[in-house]
């Protein structure tokens, strides 16, 4: 098929969040692209990225979902992954050139001893194989250059540290673990940090994310289920847009202070103080957007457009009808 006989996919407002789990391979730019062509969304956007060489979960949001999408970039994570001892690579995976050999000599006590060192605060510098930016240019792309820049240490923190399996003898030893931690933690660091410590080195041979916030890789899809699907199953699959807004307190108005609420009018109310509200109108019930509470006052945050919420609402329905 030319270029000029071929067909231009109508593109649909679509709302709602997918829970993909991401393959192999694909950078999460890819995989999200792949998904918003196979559902027709006019607009998408993923909520952090996931490296190529790393599967799991990652939400994509589209349509009035993507206004939320900063709520997944600050919530906590939890990883798998597997270290391999005893070689340290040049991007502290299995996709860099070795730089060096080392024996592992080290005992399970001393595992255990340095696992328990990396728990709670720590400081990581974030590795030249990734996607920050310097002076608007991405490391990986300084690094591809052979130019190393300096970059500032930041602060993480490690919830668990899980030793899962481990193996320290043979010709391929290494540390199987779970991971909970703070946005911005680089797993690939802390791996060769690990490595480093045992005094043998080490890098990542697997690393998968299980779950962002609330969400966990149990709940998310592959493409190629989403690929079998038909269009109405698609749609079905999507979760909605409240699904970010777990930590939220949800609040519900009539039609009257709903339509105030929207157009950016604090209303007043007997609500305690209340951080973080997910607000929804009644008849029919329709996320709005989320604010939060103070003495009394319901104050706007971010909402929703109008047709947003008309075109969420035709979606539903047209799922429940046909």
């Amino acid at each position: 098929m030319t270029a000029s006989t071929r067909v231009r996919v109508q593109r649909r407002p679509v709302h709602g969040v997918l829970l993909l789990d991401k393959p192999l391979g694909l950078s999460s730019n890819q995989a999200l692209q792949k998904a918003k062509w196979l559902l027709r969304a006019e607009k998408a956007g993923h909520t952090g990225t996931l490296d190529p060489l790393a599967s799991g979960i990652l939400p994509l949001c589209f349509g009035a979902a993507t206004k939320f999408s900063q709520l997944q970039l600050e919530a906590d994570k939890t990883y798998e992954t597997i270290v391999r001892l005893g070689v340290t690579t040049t991007t502290a995976d299995a996709e860099g050139d070795v730089l060096q050999e080392r024996a592992v000599t080290c005992s399970v006590g001393q595992v255990v001893e340095v696992l328990d060192a990396f728990m709670g605060p720590i400081t990581q510098v974030p590795p030249m194989h990734s996607a920050l930016k310097k002076d608007g240019k991405a490391l990986y792309e300084y690094a591809r250059e052979g130019v190393t820049v300096e970059r500032e240490a930041r602060n993480v923190v490690i919830h668990e540290l899980e030793l899962l399996d481990m193996q320290l003898q043979g010709d391929a030893p290494y540390l199987h673990l779970r991971v909970q931690c703070s946005k911005g933690t680089y797993i690939r660091t802390l791996g060769e940090d690990i490595g480093q410590a045992l005094g043998c080195g080490g890098h990542l041979r697997m690393l998968r994310r299980v779950q962002t916030g609330h969400l966990h890789v149990e709940q998310a899809i592959t493409l190629e289920a989403l690929e079998a699907m038909d269009e109405r199953q698609r749609i079905a699959a999507l979760n909605a847009t409240e699904t970010l807004l777990s930590h939220h307190e949800p609040i519900e108005l009539d039609a009257i202070e709903a339509g105030r609420f929207l157009s950016g009018v604090r209303r007043r109310g007997v609500w305690p103080d209340i951080p973080a509200a997910a607000v929804f109108g009644t008849a029919p019930r329709a996320l709005l957007g989320v604010g939060h509470v103070h003495a009394g006052e319901l104050i706007p945050d971010r909402l929703l457009s109008p047709i947003e919420i008309e075109q969420t609402l035709a979606q539903e329905y047209k799922l429940l009808n046909h």
